[in-house]
């Protein structure tokens, strides 16, 4: 399976291979007493309104918190800060809480949100910047310690995926149930032990996407943050044309662009879908289409995952997606994550 593709290791490979560490970090962080007291007036019984908000793979984060707050009871609505911003700002006010992730704390969306909210709602922050103004501006402070990143999102947005599992627990202590195996303690060493054989993973990608030149990500639940961060780091990060959308989605319409130059990887995800996105894949190579799943049974070690719960699995998704970035990248002879347009903070609305 050798190839004569070799991987630039530049800055986005050191944060990369940086991932388990900034895990460490941030589960060792304290979470903010201001935290516990939304909790409880979300139980209370005229809870406040409760929106989540961020942009880019922040925003896409946010999918499996929103998943587990509505199965225990809580409404939450996902938006995007720019809209937020622009169409659903009458929302903000005195009873609404307001959980904004912002790896910098200082994109223009999230200053433009600053100024119309105003200090009027409850303002819970997930932030890698202690000292950026939406940090300065919140009742309260989650941190993401994932320390500097170089360009593309990674160890940021894992560590945002396993600050919002916390924010999940003090939220949603109803829906604990003990466990033995610390999954939030464990996820670190999982990470570790995927990327231990990084090169290996980026030859196995380089030999499923011979040939292709369209990718789509489909996934249903909490893998829907894998999907959009999917679809979004491999075009940031490889300049290659990617999306990201859940699986019944593409069965309407898009399953008409199956062929040889198109590669589909579904994430088989948990239990309540699992059977649906295997079947998706199944049907798709018995139609002869380019096709690959995430799951616990993969025969590629590329694309095998391990048990965890619902909010930390789109950790371990994300990684497979990673090595394909560095693949398609290497296959262009170029450094992935090195940016000739895009910044690391985006300036302007």
């Amino acid at each position: 399976m050798g190839t004569t593709y070799p991987v630039i290791e530049g800055a986005y490979v050191r944060d990369l291979l940086e991932q388990p560490a900034s895990l460490r970090r941030t589960l060792a962080t304290p979470l903010p007493a201001e935290l516990t007291d939304v909790g409880k007036r979300l139980r209370a019984p005229q809870p406040p309104s409760v929106i989540l908000t961020g942009m880019g793979s922040s925003y896409h984060a946010l999918h499996p918190l929103a998943i587990r707050l509505a199965e225990s009871g809580i409404c939450p609505l996902m938006l995007e800060t720019s809209e937020l911003n622009y169409y659903w700002n009458g929302l903000l006010g005195p009873n609404t809480v307001v959980l904004t992730v912002s790896q910098s704390g200082r994109s223009a969306e999230i200053l433009r949100l600053l100024d119309i909210d105003a200090g009027r709602s409850t303002l819970i922050a997930v932030t890698n910047d202690l000292d950026s103004p939406l940090a300065h501006a919140a009742n309260g402070v989650v941190r993401i310690d994932a320390g500097v990143e170089s360009s593309v999102s990674c160890k940021t947005y894992v560590s945002s995926l396993l600050a919002l599992s916390r924010v999940g627990e003090v939220l949603c202590p109803q829906d604990q149930v003990p466990s033995a195996d610390a999954p939030n303690e464990a996820i670190a060493d999982l990470v570790d032990q995927y990327l231990a054989n990084w090169r290996e993973h980026v030859e196995e990608a380089l030999f499923c996407l011979r040939g292709v030149r369209h990718l789509v990500l489909a996934g249903r639940g909490p893998s829907l943050a894998t999907t959009g961060t999917g679809g979004l780091i491999i075009k940031e990060a490889a300049r290659f044309p990617a999306e990201g959308m859940s699986a019944a989605a593409f069965r309407h319409g898009p399953v008409e662009m199956l062929s040889d130059e198109l590669f589909l990887l579904v994430f088989q995800g948990g239990e309540r879908s699992a059977h649906l996105n295997s079947r998706l894949a199944a049907e798709v190579l018995d139609l002869e289409g380019n096709c690959q799943l995430v799951s616990e049974e993969s025969d590629l070690a590329l694309f095998r995952t391990v048990a965890t719960t619902e909010s930390l699995r789109p950790i371990l998704e994300i990684l497979p997606v990673q090595m394909i970035t560095l693949a398609l990248a290497a296959r262009q002879g170029r450094e992935a994550g090195a940016f000739s347009r895009a910044s690391k903070i985006t300036s302007t609305e």
